[in-house]
């Protein structure tokens, strides 16, 4: 099996590493300083479960340089999707499969229409990372699984092998039937935990325990389900107990991976994430006030500080 990582950062970069070490063949695709310090000390993961470092390994910036691989794992940031998309047109082969494992409900959309429909599977991941350093990634939860899953639902052979391949290389791995109301289930916590982490500059701890964040925090909930349904997804009818049932659950310390975009100055997710229930509730009619207010209190920042 041949996996190209495109994103060598907290998602593509922590699973591409524990793939590697279990003899798969995986190439990362990184930039700039994280590339240059993979290339000279490997790629080191460090983890409450025990560190690992994948050395050598193969990364580039070069997709030129690459071969078709069977599996294409897209973990770039949402809005670097059709950029890169169209930059990995020439190692998307016959046998190839891109898997979306980002954030956000619109991504797969994005990817059909660059690639084509059977060419693309859906995905989730579950992973608290941030790159520390050059060439370094450091887990902050013990927490990691990955869904994937075809968008019509079906159990095929490449679905299954790449399971096989991630539950062997030490992550949880499972093979969905509906996809999307994963990914979207995943965006519903997200895009709550997103917003309210960098609106506030708090982690989830402190939003829990003062009861007006804590109303805030299930409002954004609430109002991404409500826009998913309209949608047409089929979250299940305790959606929002469930969502925040995990919320609840996730470590205090714990922020969205948007936040340290913020506090490092970095371009955020925030059009892909809270402008997205904001977006799609407007053209679905489904009022999002709570989501709103982030998302406009966080729009001077969208670009970095």
């Amino acid at each position: 099996m041949r996996i190209v990582a495109f994103g060598a950062g907290g998602v593509g970069g922590y699973f591409g590493a524990k793939l590697a070490l279990s003899g798969v063949d995986v190439t990362f695709v990184a930039r700039g300083a994280h590339l240059g310090a993979i290339r000279t000390n490997g790629l080191a993961i460090r983890s409450p479960d025990g560190d690992m470092l994948v050395n050598p390994a193969v990364a580039t910036d070069d997709v030129a340089t690459i071969d078709p691989p069977d599996y294409l794992l897209f973990a770039v940031k949402l809005f670097d999707t059709e950029a890169v998309a169209e930059t990995c047109r020439p190692i998307v082969g016959p046998n190839t499969t891109v898997v979306s494992l980002q954030n956000g409900v619109e991504a797969v959309d994005i990817l059909n229409g660059v690639f084509g429909r059977e060419r693309v599977m859906g995905g989730t991941v579950g992973v608290a990372t941030v790159i520390s350093e050059p060439g370094v990634i450091t887990q902050t939860g013990t927490f990691n699984f990955i869904t994937v899953g075809e968008q019509d639902g079906s159990r095929s052979a490449r679905g299954e092998s790449l399971v096989a391949a991630c539950n062997a290389a030490g992550t949880t791995a499972t093979l969905s039937d509906d996809v999307d109301v994963d990914i979207w289930m995943k965006f519903v916590m997200l895009s709550a935990l997103s917003n309210m982490t960098c609106v506030t500059r708090l982690p989830i701890g402190r939003l829990r325990e003062t009861p007006e964040t804590r109303a805030m925090l299930q409002g954004c909930v609430a109002e991404a389900v409500a826009v998913g349904r309209a949608r047409g997804v089929a979250l299940p009818d305790d959606a929002v107990e469930q969502c925040v049932t995990r919320l609840d659950g996730l470590p205090d310390p714990m922020v969205a991976s948007m936040l340290h975009d913020l506090n490092a100055g970095k371009k955020m997710e925030l059009e892909r994430l809270g402008g997205a229930t904001v977006r799609l509730g407007a053209a679905a009619g489904v009022p999002t006030p709570t989501q709103a207010f982030c998302y406009d209190a966080l729009k001077p920042h969208i670009d970095g500080t």
